[in-house]
């Protein structure tokens, strides 16, 4: 379905409202700041967990991910980080899950994720997620309002769930959902294709995040979109991500388990991770 007149003329009230925020920060904020506006870069003093970019390498069906994050935290501040390779064959993908993680207090916001399934015949499943993200600098910290000023590059982590999900859950008490979407593997195999393109796109050439029309939610949809035109319509829950969940329930994006609040009960899986001794089968664990 098109985008109706109204919300074509929402998107250009957001967009003129992101231009005057971008004047007044600039104003207040200086030289340095302004500079940084100009254009986005890849060379910035990053954070640890920011400083490496993941790329993806295909001969056929067979993919090498360079840069799995894995970051191993000692606690909600502390952590080792670490990246690894993994190579499969793409036709090895059989699912993807949505995953959301509201922002504590103020639930309404969140952060998204998707994940996914890759099960080798005669080998364990195995889980990778992907996420776009602020890419922070040391010393950093994320705001709305920043996040639509142009202070921010966008980045996506391709990450072990051992480090994305495990560590907001363990280390960070941080709530977790884990749904399973209604996507076949197909639609799964070529979804993970066109986001790894858009990995790669985003190691030659960086962008700005903007928290209303380039953050992970955005991203996700336009993803979707891409493989299945229109699959996804607009609503007011694309601007509060943490309504999401509900949004993909509506339009069937995700397996229902009764009423959405049933499903929702379902896929919250911070009482299993309480269970888990350690990080060993934890992707199994979860979806149990």
């Amino acid at each position: 379905m098109p985008f109706s007149s109204s919300i074509a003329i929402e998107s250009h009230t957001r967009c003129r409202c992101a231009g005057a925020l971008l004047v007044a920060v600039m104003l207040v904020s200086g030289c340095q700041t302004a500079q940084k506006m100009v254009a986005p870069s890849q060379h910035r003093d990053w954070e640890p967990l920011y400083s490496v970019l993941p790329t993806a390498e295909f001969q056929g069906s067979q993919v090498n991910v360079h840069n799995v994050r894995y970051c191993k935290y000692i606690d909600a501040d502390s952590y080792v980080p670490d990246w690894y390779d993994k190579s499969f064959d793409v036709r090895d993908i059989r699912a993807v899950d949505f995953v959301l993680m509201p922002f504590p207090g103020n639930p309404a916001l969140a952060h998204t994720q998707i994940s996914f399934e890759i099960a080798p015949p005669n080998a364990p499943v195995d889980y990778l997620v992907v996420s776009a993200e602020v890419r922070k600098e040391k010393g950093e910290t994320y705001g709305p309002v920043k996040g639509s000023t142009r202070q921010f590059e966008l980045t996506y982590v391709v990450a072990d769930e051992r480090d994305s999900i495990l560590s907001q859950t363990r280390f960070k008490d941080r709530d977790v959902y884990l749904y399973r979407s209604t996507a076949t593997p197909e639609q799964s195999q070529r979804l993970f294709r066109d986001v790894m393109a858009r990995v790669n796109g985003l190691a030659a050439k960086p962008e700005f995040y903007d928290t209303l029309t380039n953050n992970c939610t955005t991203n996700i949809i336009e993803h979707i979109n891409r493989i299945q035109p229109r699959r996804v319509t607009y609503d007011y829950r694309v601007l509060l991500p943490g309504l999401s969940d509900e949004l993909a329930y509506d339009q069937g994006l995700i397996v229902h388990r009764g009423t959405f609040q049933q499903t929702k009960t379902a896929a919250y899986v911070n009482p299993k991770v309480q269970q888990l001794s350690s990080g060993e089968d934890f992707s199994k664990l979860i979806r149990r």
